[in-house]
């Protein structure tokens, strides 16, 4: 391949190839020890070219990039073609002459005047962009590296290490890059360009050779971000020492789904000690919180996740207090769970599913990767033996253990919960013992595979995108497999917002964000116009549309028939749970029951029912406050003034504001 490579550009770029020169990265997923693509820059005169080849979990990017550097190294030409991870096209191109800039993309177009160094942010580029970013970075004088279309890029220098390639040695730096998005990119450079981009527990992108430093990198880098994610909590958070009385509020009674007159509510040690009609508490608190007739709601739960360490403050901030990962690395997941308990990383409380899947080419290399029943079983064990309540089972798991493995893990207590495994259909894990069922379109499939469909590959999206639009739900087959749902209480869990990428046109606002997109930070709020589908025509969108209108419209069927929900997203933290829950309105759910899912049925099945997710005396103090009434109008709750976790209280303003994200509400102070 490399050599394939190299002549190919050699003769494209014939007239300036005076030097030769290559890097090579390797892609590493499972704490480094399965290789999943790579990323190979060659420089040919005044020309380079990047390739990028990334798959994970029968998806990822297949990139190709060239450019060329203004002398200040900054892009002065840059192009790149490919798709992306769900296989939408990537056709980006920018050009700069004089002091005018202009790039075209298929999603956003435009022209910008411009003054000195300016260096153009790709939308769908490679990570080999960091490099050049480093660069030009390091050729400013004061540090600062002004970007198009919008915003500045600075580092800061947070740890070095020596690493080693045999004999050969090098010095790398951990940089944090700040001006882009809501966090901090974090990556390692030597030389002035990317050495290695590192997400802990989950990618490693380094070097080709130098591998073997990876894991020691990581580490150095989680300790590096860990100092950073402390100081966050400290300067956002609110301690309660000693009683808080909640005054005035409106309580949500999320068992029976019914607003409350206005009541107060005493909490003292991150617990609900009190609740009384309103002005009739005659125990004396440290402070007196006035709602002013603000709903009082149980801290929301987001019950699909995949939580990263910068994850919490999005989710805190929109009033999400519980969240529950479904499947990421374990060594990851139990520190997460481990600093969160102890109050030094700003993280909603993190309830976990252990993740299990099946060998094979397709296999997501996340929790444990098994063969057979034995090791299955083993897997069961470790996850039981850490707290996990439930298992996690994926696209590839061998499907003739599936029973067996059920049962199991029933034997233990554990809940059963996945995706259904390639070559069996939704009423067949039902009929294996699964508890709950990820993703509407796993439960749809149900109706669209046949023996020969590879679900582990894109075709469990395209296919549901495709003919969910000519699905009969009053069909007898149907009607008998929601009956079945329903009669066994298996939870769906629908994340029906990012399911909306199915129809997602590029240059169109997603419709999961555009009630928040101006709210964003610019280069969050330009990936909103970015498809994610290979949508080639108008027909195939109107058809998409129809499937996605349908896919709503069947989780109200569910809902009605008895089937149990819950309230998960499977993306951007935060702000998809809030168009999750307006979807389930878009259903036919009233705004009361919705909220019921959001909390109530959140908190039954993580297994936290005694613990939270009502508003009662003895269970834990994680509460909102918002404006507005998002009992009556469910997209007030964006509108969240106050939460409170146990013996902490966060301002949303303060807490969103610290990630980029304009307020959407002032916040109730303590006094």
């Amino acid at each position: 391949m490399k050599h394939l490579l190299a002549a190919a550009l050699l003769l494209a770029f014939a007239p300036l190839a005076h030097t030769v020169d290559e890097v090579r990265y390797v892609a590493l997923i499972n704490g480094g020890k399965d290789k999943a693509g790579h990323l190979v820059v060659n420089r040919i005169g005044e020309r380079y070219a990047a390739d990028y080849l990334f798959k994970d979990n029968g998806r990822g990017p297949e990139l190709k990039e060239t450019y060329e550097l203004a002398p200040d190294g900054t892009f002065a030409r840059y192009e790149v073609k490919g798709t992306s991870t769900f296989g939408a096209l990537v056709n980006e191109t920018f050009a700069r002459h004089g002091n005018t800039a202009r790039w075209k993309t298929t999603s956003d177009a435009g022209d910008q005047l411009v003054e000195g160094t300016a260096h153009y942010e790709p939308l769908g580029g490679t990570p080999q962009t960091l490099s050049v970013a480093l660069a030009a970075l390091a050729k400013r004088s004061d540090g600062k590296l002004p970007m198009i279309p919008s915003g500045t890029l600075t580092s800061r220098t947070l740890a070095e290490m020596d690493v080693a390639h045999g004999a050969e040695q090098r010095k790398v730096q951990l940089l944090a890059l700040t001006g882009l998005g809501f966090t901090p990119t974090v990556v390692w450079a030597s030389a002035n360009r990317m050495f290695a981009l590192i997400f802990p527990g989950t990618f490693q992108l380094i070097e080709e050779g130098w591998e073997t430093n990876a894991a020691a990198l990581e580490a150095r880098q989680i300790a590096a971000e860990q100092e950073m994610l402390v100081e966050l909590e400290q300067r956002l958070s609110r301690p309660l020492d000693g009683s808080t009385l909640i005054r005035n509020a409106r309580v949500f009674d999320s068992e029976r789904a019914t607003l409350l007159d206005a009541s107060d509510v005493l909490i003292d040690a991150g617990r609900i000690i009190e609740v009384s009609p309103a002005g009739t508490s005659k125990r004396k608190a440290t402070r007196v919180i006035d709602a002013a007739n603000r709903v009082l709601l149980p801290g929301l739960f987001d019950m699909h996740v995949h939580v990263g360490f910068w994850d919490g403050a999005l989710y805190l901030g929109t009033g999400i207090t519980t969240i529950r990962d479904l499947g990421g690395d374990n060594p990851t997941t139990l520190e997460m769970i481990e600093q969160e308990a102890v109050g030094t990383l700003l993280m909603p409380r993190l309830v976990a599913a252990g993740f299990i899947e099946g060998e094979s080419p397709y296999a997501a290399r996340s929790g444990f990767v098994i063969q057979s029943l034995e090791e299955a079983q083993r897997a069961i064990d470790w996850y039981h033996d850490h707290g996990f309540p439930q298992i996690k089972v994926y696209n590839s798991f061998p499907r003739e253990i599936l029973a067996d493995v059920t049962a199991y893990a029933h034997a233990k207590g554990m809940r059963v919960s996945g995706h259904v495994p390639v070559h069996l259909r939704a009423e067949d894990v039902v009929l294996a013992g699964y508890d709950e069922i990820q993703h509407i379109n796993q439960v749809l499939l149900n109706f669209l595979v046949d023996e020969e469909t590879d679900t582990r590959t894109l075709e469990r999206f395209y296919l549901p995108a495709n003919r969910v639009a000519d699905l009969d739900f009053d069909s007898p087959e149907v009607q008998r497999f929601i009956k079945l749902l329903a009669q066994r209480k298996v939870v769906v869990d629908p994340t029906l917002a990012t399911f909306n990428f199915i129809r997602q046109q590029d240059g169109v606002l997603s419709q999961t964000f555009a009630a928040v997109a101006d709210h964003m930070p610019p280069s969050v709020r330009r990936g909103f116009l970015a498809g994610a589908m290979n949508i080639p025509d108008a027909q195939t969108h109107a058809r998409f549309e129809r499937s996605y209108a349908k896919m709503i419209d069947f989780v109200g069927r569910l809902y009605r028939a008895g089937v149990p929900i819950v309230a998960g997203t499977d993306d951007l933290p935060g702000f998809t749970l809030q168009r999750e829950l307006e979807l389930y309105v878009e259903a036919g759910l009233t705004p009361l029951e919705v909220l019921q899912i959001a909390t109530y049925n959140g908190a039954k099945y993580a297994r936290v029912l005694d613990d939270r997710g009502v508003i009662s005396p003895g269970r834990r103090a994680d509460l909102i406050l918002t404006d507005g009434d998002p009992t009556t109008n469910i997209s007030d709750i964006r509108k969240v003034a106050l939460v409170i976790k146990g013996d902490v209280a966060y301002y949303p303003s303060e807490v969103l504001a610290a990630m980029g994200v304009t307020p959407f509400t002032a916040p109730l102070t303590i006094e």
